[in-house]
């Protein structure tokens, strides 16, 4: 049921952020559709191909692909801007419940497989942002991942939760769900980043006056 639930809502986030991402870009309608797709489903499909597993299996969500192109077909018909201000922020919004929707879920994936925790983490993380990775590449953007606020960490964080057993019930796991999502958007309002070369070049220089 927890993993149902997670592949909805990490499929309908996604799609959505997809989808803003291209109507910014003033894409067409195949370019909402394509840019919707590869990041509610981009994600599992790196995953598979890292640890080793059947990509077939990620087609055969025949349900999930139903579920995300009426999401896309609703978004790009109806004018959702007329009604919500700053549009781009709720892009990143959506983009913040896909993020944990699918780290939680690739992380369980990866358990449920038995592999150990480094692997848990790994399919967290490309769960997570492979998808909108693919996304900001297509669009001609610098992934998100790589060079804004804290991204990818958080993931990191579900995957270590979850590898070690802390969560494991279904209303541990939506907690967790909820603190991912608040994380990431704290990160995005308080401008809270990982330190860059250049960061510790800066501090190393301090030292030298």
């Amino acid at each position: 049921m927890t993993w149902e639930i997670l592949n909805v809502i990490g499929t309908m986030a996604f799609g959505i952020s997809g989808a803003i991402v291209a109507l910014d870009e003033k894409y067409d309608l195949f370019g909402v559709y394509l840019l919707g797709f590869t990041t509610a489903f981009g994600g599992g499909l790196v995953r598979h191909v890292v640890l080793g597993l059947p990509v077939s299996e990620v087609w055969e969500q025949s349900m999930l692909f139903l579920i995300a192109f009426i999401t896309l077909t609703l978004l790009f018909f109806i004018p959702f801007h007329w009604f919500f201000k700053e549009w781009e922020k709720w892009g990143v919004f959506f983009d913040a419940i896909g993020l944990s929707a699918f780290a939680i879920q690739g992380a369980l994936f990866a358990v449920a497989a038995g592999y150990p925790l480094p692997a848990v983490i790994v399919g967290s993380v490309l769960t997570g942002t492979g998808g909108g990775m693919i996304r900001d590449i297509l669009a001609g953007r610098k992934p998100l991942v790589l060079h804004k606020e804290i991204y990818a960490m958080w993931a990191v964080l579900g995957a270590l939760v979850i590898g070690l057993g802390i969560a494991t019930e279904m209303w541990e796991l939506m907690v967790l769900l909820v603190l991912i999502i608040t994380l990431r958007m704290l990160s995005v309002i308080y401008d809270w980043r990982l330190p860059s070369r250049s960061d510790w070049l800066r501090f190393v220089s301090s030292f030298r006056k």
